[in-house]
This record gives structure tokens, sequence and C-alpha cells, in this order.
């Protein structure tokens, strides 16, 4: 199990961002925190925490402020930025100091569930451990820096195709829009279109799937794993 440290100022807030920490498997809350004295607390008493949600705006400092006292304490834990801090200077500052994501608020659940299962995904292939061929290390590093398809149609969400894009770029086999649409909490025929636009532009690659009788079902991989 992931363990993480949920840190909100907003004790609801943070009430509900464990909960949804809660609802992805392989995941499990280790405490929560409120305070950036409070964050690195837990920290120094808690046995083990793999990664931190880390708010920016916190009562006795920045989030920031807490991953730099992290770092000269020696905790190399994890951090995701979860925060309705906007500004380029900070989010700037937060790849600096090593976030691994950055998630702006307000989001859902599936928004944060695309960044964990990418956390997942990363961690996975980071515990492989040997050497890695440049596919590997370009499928590491599109974990950590992966941006929303540009140029949308007009009626094209970037946080849904973004959600849409996580998912199949982890997935270990090809996924039916079905699929992708119960790992991102969108529509089947939201999942669909967006898998097509993922194909028009060359991002997926489409196959097809032969059954015993009625149309194939359309499989989707992410462009890259071919």
């Amino acid at each position: 199990m992931i363990e993480v440290l949920v840190v909100d100022d907003d004790t609801r807030v943070a009430r509900v961002n464990a909960a949804y920490v809660g609802k992805v498997p392989g995941f499990r809350v280790a405490g929560e925190a409120h305070s950036a004295a409070g964050a690195l607390r837990r920290l120094d008493a808690l046995p083990r925490v793999d990664l931190v949600l880390m708010d920016h705006y916190l009562p006795d400092g920045t989030g920031l402020a807490a991953v730099q006292e992290m770092r000269r304490r020696g905790h190399q834990t994890d951090v995701i930025m979860v925060t309705a801090a906007r500004d380029v200077s900070t989010v700037r500052a937060a790849m600096r100091q090593g976030a691994l994501q950055y998630l702006v608020k307000p989001f859902a659940f599936a928004g944060l569930r695309a960044k964990l299962e990418a956390y997942a995904a990363l961690r996975r292939t980071l515990d492989g451990g040997g050497e890695a061929e440049q596919a590997e290390v370009d499928r590491i590093f599109g974990a950590l820096s992966a941006t929303s398809e540009p140029d949308l149609p007009k009626g094209h969400s970037p946080t849904t195709a973004e959600l849409v894009r996580q998912a199949l770029m982890h997935a270990e086999s090809p996924l039916s829009a079905q699929e992708i649409a119960e790992r991102t909490g969108v529509s089947r025929q939201t999942a669909q279109r967006y898998l097509k636009l993922l194909e028009r532009t060359g991002r997926a690659t489409l196959t097809l799937k032969y059954g015993d009788a009625g149309r194939p079902e359309h499989r989707y991989m992410w462009a890259t794993r071919t």
C-alpha cells in the first residue's frame, strides 16, 4: 500500500481528500495535518509516509516552505501539491522543490484519482530498478510532466482530455471506451469521443478485438507503447 499524508488547512477539505485517497486501490491514508508544523510532526512520528498531498496556503506558512523543511530534515517523501494557488511563480517553485504533480483546487474525485494512478504507475516503473531504454525513460518523465492535449476542438474539455490521456498512457494493455469510462468517471460516450480524438491526432492506436459474433470491440493503446 502507498501511505499518504493529507495536508490541508481546512479540516473538512482534508477529510474529503482523505476519503478520495481511500477510494483509490493501492492507497491508504497514513494521517492528516492542518498546518506546516503539523505536517512535519506527522512525518517525524509516522513509521512510513510515501506521498504527501500538500496544500500551499497553511496557517503557519506555505506548503512549499514545509517541503523545504522536509528535505532539510532528510525526508525524501514524494509530494503532490493540492492547492488553490494558480500563479505561475508558485507552480515554478513547486517544480524546483521536486513536486511530482500539481493539482489545482477545486477538483473532482476523478482528477485526484488520475494523479494518484499516474503516481502509482511511476512507482512501479521506478521500483523495477535496472537500466531503462529511451521508451522507458520517456514513460517515466511523461508521468511527471504530462499536460493536456493542445488545440482541443470546440466542445472538448482539457480536464477530461487529461483524464482520458492519463488512463490510457498508464494502462498495461489496450482499453475499450467502457474501461476508460470506468477508470475516469466519465460516460462511455464521452470516453469514446476523446479516444477517437487521440487516435486522429496520432496519440493513440486503435485495434479491433473480434468476439464470437457481432461487431468487433474497439480498443485503444497509447501510441508511444507501440
